[in-house]
């Protein structure tokens, strides 16, 4: 099949988010064929160039999200027809914006769509955003009845402020990427996150009805409430962009057919966003197991007195806290040390925090010299990755005994998983998505807590024992989970799923040139009866015995901190074998707390296998329960 891959800011540019995921699901799918439309966020990310792309990808579009906005498609003024039919568009986005929150949707999403239904139609929408038209109806929108208090005292500087933002958020309805030639031709859409890329999803469903996956690793309604702007935006202004952003994802999770967080952190926002808990399915991001394998099998435990941080050098990881938790392990064992390894810093506010904390480390900690003539050294070490002193990662967790993770703020914590996979103890603070992530595999402590931080690393600086114990048991914990093997499996299963209960049908496609019937023109799935890819209502035909209670309906699922809710037919993480060496359909083992792929494999929410049962439909013999 055909699927069309939507980015912001990533693939397939060389630097920025989840480019390398995405080349990762792309090569590993190499079955599909795939058109991606990315959106680019800077001219060094274009200057960067791209990932060597594999033969699987069949067309590139762009578009800059960055570049003045009357640059190319978008510049032409409108006539009075198109002027009449913005304005009625725009009226109805703008109200919704100003109004109260439970009654914005319908209206969000009748101006949200005109307005993409304007740029197919006449040319793009940054002319006519920035326009008096647009002023005039904010201003109008902020006196009707029922307008939001926060958007009363709006000025004509707000409204302009606002409509410049506005304008590069709905940018991505202005590329042509809205023919039968673009998106239209696609078999599905898959969102690599929500936002910006998954505007031209809903368009694409809007006009063309392709069915839309949306991923989502970060949730973007979050980041906008987190993200420094740089600039102080007045009460409005806020108001009002955190209303589009907030409609949005609800529009966005009201039209997907399925939406994948990446951990139940991020599912729990997109359920308070309005998503339904029905078209949810946890898929944890892949990791590269065979990158950190030498490290993770190699029996070395690493130096007991080395701690190791690695990640970013931002506030939002509170590296203050974790110096001032270290100086408390260092009074108590002398001979430890702290390895604090980053990127190299580029962005000028992260330069600034890692400057206070060197300086800071340096008051905390003097140099220590053995002796009158020796040279002095700082306990704490500030390295950049791919310098002399860290130039591999595996390296650094190598040389480690314990990781430490110090955030206050985190989404998924991919160092975290890093870390497991090497074998390595970890210590943590209770944010995000980390003890989902490390089960029972690490020592959790309270963010903001230095103390309670210095006293869990002692622990397991004293206690060669347990280190290696939670490092195995962390190991194990990663491969079953955090590898590519079952990212790729998880959406091979959905995409095969969306083809099957909601195929795009192209009468032009399936006449050839010559006039005759092209067999192939959909893809097999289309065709698949949809009893193996999903619940359905039992219809009137469907007789009675099909229909019954089953002996193993009852059967429990497995235990919580199993299998992930998107899993791939095989036993979950704490999934236990029903019959040893009992194998379903298709060889896959079965067992209890495992999660199938929409009966794909026969596994669901409960997988089990029945030895000696008949196949009954599917194309691999699953129930859409599970069973086989």
């Amino acid at each position: 099949m055909r699927i069309g891959l939507l980015t912001d800011g990533g693939y397939p540019y060389a630097t920025g988010e989840s480019g390398l995921w995405c080349d990762r699901l792309v090569r590993g799918l190499a079955q599909h064929e795939f058109d991606v439309h990315a959106l680019s966020r800077s001219a060094r990310q274009e200057d960067g160039g791209w990932l060597p792309l594999p033969p699987q990808v069949r067309r590139v579009r762009t578009a800059p999200l960055w570049a003045p906005g009357d640059e190319g498609r978008g510049g032409r003024a409108y006539g009075r027809r198109e002027r009449r039919h913005f304005t009625t568009c725009f009226t109805e986005l703008a109200t919704a914006l100003s109004g109260p929150r439970d009654t914005a949707a319908d209206g969000f999403a009748a101006g949200l769509y005109g307005l993409a239904e304007l740029s197919r139609a006449y040319g793009g929408l940054p002319t006519a955003l920035r326009s008096e038209t647009a002023v005039r109806a904010l201003e109008s929108a902020r006196r009707t009845r029922g307008a939001r208090r926060s958007v009363h005292g709006a000025t004509l500087l707000d409204h302009l402020t606002f409509l410049d933002r506005l304008e590069r958020a709905l940018r991505p309805l202005s590329p042509d990427w809205y023919g039968e030639d673009g998106l239209g031709e696609v078999d599905v859409c898959h969102a690599a996150s929500g936002g910006a890329a998954a505007l031209p999803g809903l368009v694409a469903k809007r006009f063309f009805g392709v069915p839309l996956l949306v991923t989502e690793y970060g949730v973007p309604l979050r980041a906008h409430y987190l993200a420094d702007t740089g600039a102080r935006l007045s009460t409005p202004v806020r108001a009002l962009l955190a209303a589009f952003h907030g409609c949005l994802a609800a529009e966005v999770y009201r039209q997907a057919a399925v939406v994948t967080p990446g951990n139940t952190h991020a599912r729990r926002w997109q359920e308070r966003c309005g998503a339904d808990r029905a078209k949810l399915r946890t898929v944890y991001p892949g990791m590269e197991a065979e990158r950190f394998a030498a490290v993770g099998e190699s029996g070395d435990g690493g130096d007991p007195y080395t701690l190791l941080w690695v990640g970013r050098t931002d506030p939002a990881k509170d590296l203050v806290g974790l110096l001032h938790a270290f100086a408390e392990v260092h009074r108590q064992e002398p001979a430890a040390r702290l390895r604090i390894v980053s990127a190299p810093v580029r962005e000028t506010g992260s330069a600034t925090y890692r400057a206070h904390c060197e300086a800071l480390a340096a008051q905390l900690f003097p140099d220590e010299a053995t002796g009158a003539h020796a040279v002095g050294d700082n306990p704490v070490s500030f390295e950049d990755l791919g310098g002399p002193y860290a130039p591999d990662l595996t390296e650094a967790y190598a040389a480690a005994g314990v990781v430490v993770l110090s955030s206050v703020v985190e989404g998924f914590p991919v160092g975290l998983v890093e870390a497991m996979l090497c074998g390595r103890a970890t210590v943590s603070t209770d944010v995000g998505a980390v003890v989902e992530v490390i089960g029972g595999t690490g020592l959790v402590v309270p963010p903001r807590n230095p103390r309670a931080l210095a006293d869990a690393c002692l622990a397991l600086m004293r206690d060669p024992a347990r280190r290696e114990r939670l490092g195995a048991a962390a190991r194990a914990r990663a491969l079953e989970l955090f590898t590519v093997e079952q990212n790729l499996a998880a959406f091979h299963g959905i995409y095969l799923e969306l083809i099957s209960h909601a195929p795009v049908r192209r009468d032009a496609d399936a006449i050839g040139a010559d006039g005759e019937p092209r067999p192939f023109a959909h893809p097999a799935e289309a065709h698949l009866p949809g009893h193996w890819t999903g619940r359905r209502p039992a219809g009137a035909t469907t007789p009675a015995w099909a229909t019954a209670p089953q002996p193993w309906d009852a059967a429990p699922a497995g235990p919580a901190g199993g299998g992930p809710t998107a899993g791939v037919g095989v036993s979950g993480a704490a999934g236990v074998a029903d019959a040893a060496g009992a194998l379903g359909a298709g060889g896959v083992p079965g067992g209890t707390g495992g999660v199938g792929v929409g009966g794909v494999l026969g596994g669901g929410a409960a997988a089990r296998v029945v030895v000696g049962l008949p196949a009954v439909g599917g194309a691999f013999g699953g129930r859409a329960d599970g069973h086989v």
